[in-house]
């Protein structure tokens, strides 16, 4: 069992690598707003309710998962790297599956503001992430969330041998599946 980890800024194309990866390797894709854009149809997802039933839903996917004969899980998330609440989450969650025997793998992605902003309204997004649909407020959120965090680490703050840093702004998705997966040997 793999569980990947591809975090990084809003719209610099986690779930469009995520479904790539998953076509080439036969892992299941967990893109973040599966959760985000159920429980929104009935609790904002900053609002207490929201949180806690998008984190409830993920903790039950994610064990079953680990404790599955599924090959993989490729998980996507904004990770503030600047909150130590967000790295207690991604050490939490990565638990899960090293206490199941489960390598982790954790793949970050950049992209300039300008391509983030235009890859903002692609179909494939608006398609699987209907929330990202008012482009005026998601637009916004992303213009803001960059900011007030820091959603991608300083040089050498994260390394090791499951650890890739990709900067695709000027790469398509299927071409950083690639890279990931001769990265990992897969």
């Amino acid at each position: 069992m793999k569980f990947v980890i591809i975090f990084g800024p809003q719209a610099v194309g986690k779930m469009t690598v995520g479904q790539e990866l998953a076509r080439k390797t036969g892992m299941k894709l967990f893109h973040n707003h599966m959760t985000i854009d159920l429980v929104s149809n009935f609790f904002s997802y900053s609002s207490p309710a929201g949180k806690r039933l998008v984190n409830l839903f993920r903790k039950e996917i994610f064990e079953e998962a680990a404790k599955s004969d599924l090959t993989g899980l490729i998980f996507t998330f904004v990770w503030a790297l600047d909150l130590p609440e967000d790295r207690d989450y991604v050490e939490k969650i990565s638990s899960i599956f090293t206490s199941q025997g489960a390598s982790i793998y954790y793949v970050e992605l950049e992209a300039d503001t300008e391509e983030r902003l235009r890859r903002n309204q692609t179909p494939n997004r608006l398609e699987h992430k209907p929330t990202k649909r008012d482009i005026t407020f998601s637009k916004q959120d992303l213009l803001d969330t960059v900011k007030q965090y820091r959603l991608n680490s300083l040089e050498g703050e994260l390394s090791g041998e499951n650890y890739v840093r990709i900067n695709n702004t000027q790469v398509d998705a299927e071409n950083v599946a690639d890279m990931i997966i001769d990265r990992f040997k897969w």
